[in-house]
């Protein structure tokens, strides 16, 4: 199979798709993901009563161009900084964290694709697809009885002369039935260590998906993470050709903890306005007295301060990594994992303290400063990698290194 050409359709289909993708670049990625989370907002409390994906806001989130929005230029995307992606990230997280996270994971598979299949006629060839179909990409990452290590495959890719097969059973694939392709790990080979693994892309025409679980959850629900048989067949050139650990190290990881860490920010910040919001009207309620909470809310928008201080750093440091040919460094690595752990314990506190400031009225389902969705979406954040694996795997690997003797050391 080849995706070299954009298939069905011919000249009149590339023609018009070219045309919108130069319409939508034509405004800023930033707008067009407040349009976008708008339409999220306004689906957000059926998403998650419902736990269905967020169909409109994704929807939109294709007409708005924005799923290959950090796809260079030259393969047919917009070429937009990692920044630039975050932004987006958090303005949708404010509206809907599902769409915020689904958003996010895609564009790490994106990341992931971009920076490491360069060169591979059939990678670039899904890069430009991508951009004018506006193709959406999940994740298969976990399995078995492996949970959150996502650094250890059980299935392993079968050869057969130019074709690979892979039979996966997948602990969850967040909107797996919904996307237009899979990236997943596996073991190189049936003889391969767990640890030695390839990153592959399958299309929907390549696979079959055999649902195992389902996802009946506190929050999150709009993310459809549903555990599902994968059984994939397609081509060897399907496979990235660099090793998985380089591209975990290079790209999952830090473009994960930055999205991911972008889209808890979003929520908290969507907490932060409502008890900013409660706060003034019980002030002005109360002749200018301040509530009871008002403390609480102090403490919400500092640690949305630091939340958003942490990402524009890391942000900072990825780039600096990649410069500087160092983002396999153990310092750098060490920096970019606890990212994701001091985020996520941040957003958490932030959206807790709203909860506290709003009071009774944080605390209700039904009122305009409800805090309660967004409580239990952001409960998610500290165990989605569960934070006590990633501080247990660097305090093994920390053990390995030598304590430095001085500050410039």
């Amino acid at each position: 199979m080849t995706i070299q050409s954009i298939p069905a359709g011919g000249a009149l289909a590339a023609q018009a798709a070219a045309s919108a993708a130069e319409a939508a670049a034509s405004v800023e990625p930033g707008l067009r993901a407040l349009v976008v989370a708008g339409i999220a907002a306004a689906h957000a409390e059926a998403v998650d009563r419902d736990a269905r994906y967020p169909a409109e806001a994704m929807a939109a989130a294709k007409q708005q161009r924005l799923l290959g929005l950090t796809v260079p230029r030259e393969l047919g995307g917009e070429g937009a900084s990692l920044a630039a992606a975050a932004d987006v990230c958090y303005a949708l997280g404010r509206a809907c964290a599902s769409t915020a996270m689904i958003y996010a994971m895609h564009l790490t598979k994106v990341a992931c694709i971009v920076d490491h299949g360069r060169g591979q006629p059939w990678q670039e060839g899904l890069l430009r697809r991508l951009c004018a179909e506006q193709l959406l990409l999940a994740s298969s990452t976990t399995e078995g009885q492996g949970g959150g290590n996502v650094r250890s495959s059980a299935a392993a890719i079968e050869r057969d002369g130019d074709a690979v097969t892979l039979d996966r059973a997948a602990t969850v694939i967040s909107y797996g039935a919904e996307a237009d392709g899979i990236v997943t790990t596996a073991r190189r080979a049936p003889d391969a260590a767990a640890s030695d693994q390839v990153l592959a892309v399958f299309l929907k025409e390549d696979y079959t998906l055999e649902r195992l679980s389902g996802w009946e959850t506190l929050g999150m629900r709009g993310t459809s993470s549903i555990g599902f048989r994968l059984r994939a067949r397609g081509g060897a050139d399907q496979i990235l050709a660099v090793p998985y650990a380089r591209i975990h190290a290079e790209s999952m990881t830090p473009v994960s903890h930055i999205l991911w860490s972008s889209a808890w920010a979003g929520i908290a910040a969507g907490a932060v306005e409502r008890a900013q919001a409660f706060t003034r009207q019980a002030a002005r309620g109360a002749g200018g007295q301040m509530p009871p909470g008002a403390a609480h809310y102090g403490r919400a928008a500092a640690s949305l301060r630091s939340l958003r201080a942490l990402i524009t750093e890391g942000i900072a440091r990825y780039a600096a990594a990649g410069e500087a040919g160092s983002l396999g460094s153990l310092d750098f690595q060490t920096a970019i994992t606890m990212l994701k752990v001091d985020t996520s314990e941040l957003a958490l506190a932030a959206v807790s303290s709203a909860m506290r400031a709003c009071g009774l009225a944080g605390y209700r389902q039904d009122g305009p400063f409800s805090i309660g969705r967004a409580l239990r979406d952001i409960l998610s954040a500290p165990i989605m990698i569960h934070n006590d694996r990633i501080t247990a795997n660097l305090a093994a690997t920390a053990l390995l290194s030598t304590v430095p003797a001085s500050l410039r050391d």
